[in-house]
């Protein structure tokens, strides 16, 4: 005999041995389907203090913007003073509170954290405490990553009332497979979570790299007391370095404007825009086109080891273009550099742009800002920078290189470890894969 269909799912094929259907889908025979209310005690947090001397005290005070997107425990805070908790009559929540927004533009990120230890909240945040005798706090941490609680929000300011959240339904296997799937699912997080903090590391080990190199010359650290340096401008530099006009040493050439008479044409070919363009790497996913004549494509077509400098938004950003497809050109907002002499080695300043500009604090700006509104070609060929002997130079590009190719490694990494997690996440809770299976082999 057939199995009656859910009225509310609509017609759907056989299911397999041992599943049922429910309001969420099928589901394995021994899973429950319970309100979120059922599962854990639920509330808000309250209002945040006002004034400078509430703030610089012991007592964790957490907000919406110290959730982080794709993170599990929150790891910033707002300080507050005893005065300030007795003043607004706040909660304190214990560790193990899951928190999310629930109110505001902030709900359609869907943000997810677990408190660490024991805070206070803004009054935005939900704050939902595991009945531990019902469910695995873990457990329903991941099955509200997996829930979107804001889809069908209106526009404007939406908000997610108390009552609506306790009446959410979620899946609930037995405690023995929620712990199981919480394990597989947080080894998955861990591993996410390390590979992280190896990229930042590697970052900051790059920061100290170009410090070291652009003071001292591709020589070891304990070398580098021996190396005789000269004061300059451009602060100190190794004696043997010259210092020169970029626009000595480079041809500048920016590219064209783009209009609506050259959004159509026989000519239509692909170009760059500030967009594609960051500090280090180009960005090919969403590569524009235009029209181009022949004059403009000869004077605008990129070559490999090219520079592109973005003249607008976020200034002085630079990558090399190393022949990623057969032609391509640019805008006007990007001023190509393109290496005059022989003994120049363009790779190595794109890493002088983004040290000069993001660690450095020359030509008028540092950590990614500027006080000019754009940057000219006439500016740019003026900017002093250091001409290191060939044989450095190539040196300290490909040091220099070998880090990005490990943060590129390490970045790869990561969003595999999303993917895996992303499908996993789906999978675990729908019962289509069985965490008990993975954790039994």
């Amino acid at each position: 005999m057939d199995k009656p269909s859910n009225p509310v799912l609509g017609s759907m094929p056989d299911l397999p041995d041992g599943y049922r259907r429910t309001e969420l889908g099928p589901l394995p025979e021994e899973w429950r389907v319970v309100r979120l209310g059922e599962v854990g005690r639920i509330s808000a947090g309250g209002s945040a203090p006002q004034g400078t001397q509430y703030f610089g005290g012991t007592h964790p005070f957490v907000r919406v913007q110290h959730l982080d997107e794709d993170g599990y425990e929150v790891r910033r805070c707002d300080l507050i003073t005893e005065a300030a908790v007795r003043k607004y009559r706040l909660r304190l929540f214990p560790s193990g509170t899951i928190v999310f927004p629930k109110s505001g533009a902030s709900i359609r990120l869907e943000k997810r954290a677990v408190l660490s230890r024991p805070s206070y909240l803004v009054s935005h945040l939900c704050a939902l405490i595991p009945k531990e005798e019902r469910v695995d706090g873990t457990f329903l941490f991941f099955t509200l990553k997996s829930i979107p609680l804001a889809a069908e929000k209106a526009e404007g300011y939406p908000t997610l009332s108390l009552t609506e959240i306790k009446q959410t339904a979620i899946p609930l296997p037995p405690l023995p497979e929620q712990r199981a799937i919480a394990h597989v699912l947080r080894t998955v997080q861990r591993a996410k979570e390390a590979t992280e903090r190896v990229i930042q590391a590697t970052r900051e080990l790059k920061k100290s790299l170009m410090r070291h190199l652009f003071t001292y010359g591709p020589v070891p650290l304990d070398q580098a007391a021996q190396v005789p340096l000269q004061e300059t401008a451009l602060g100190p530099l190794p004696a043997h370095w010259q210092v020169v006009r970029l626009g000595n040493v480079f041809e500048i050439q920016q590219g064209k404007s783009l209009s609506p008479k050259s959004r159509s044409g026989p000519r239509m070919r692909p170009f760059l825009r500030t967009a594609n363009v960051f500090w280090g790497r180009l960005d090919l996913n969403n590569v524009d086109q235009m029209h181009f004549d022949e004059s403009e494509e000869r004077r605008l077509a990129l070559k490999p080891g090219d520079l592109l400098v973005c003249e607008g938004g976020d200034i002085g950003r630079t990558a090399i273009w190393e022949g990623q497809l057969p032609l391509c050109l640019y805008q006007n907002h990007l001023h190509r550099l393109r290496s005059l002499r022989e003994d120049v080695f363009s790779l190595l300043y794109m890493y002088w742009m983004q040290a000069a500009w993001t660690l450095l604090g020359l030509y008028g700006g540092s950590g990614n800002k500027t006080t000019i509104p754009n940057l000219s070609q006439s500016r740019l060929a003026s900017f002093l920078i250091p001409l290191p002997p060939l044989s450095e130079q190539r040196e300290i590009a490909r040091i220099l290189q070998a880090v990005d190719q490990k943060i590129q490694a390490e970045e790869k990494s990561k969003k595999a470890i999303e993917i895996l997690f992303r499908t996993l996440l789906q999978h675990l809770m729908t019962g289509k894969i069985r965490a008990i299976n993975l954790k039994e082999e």
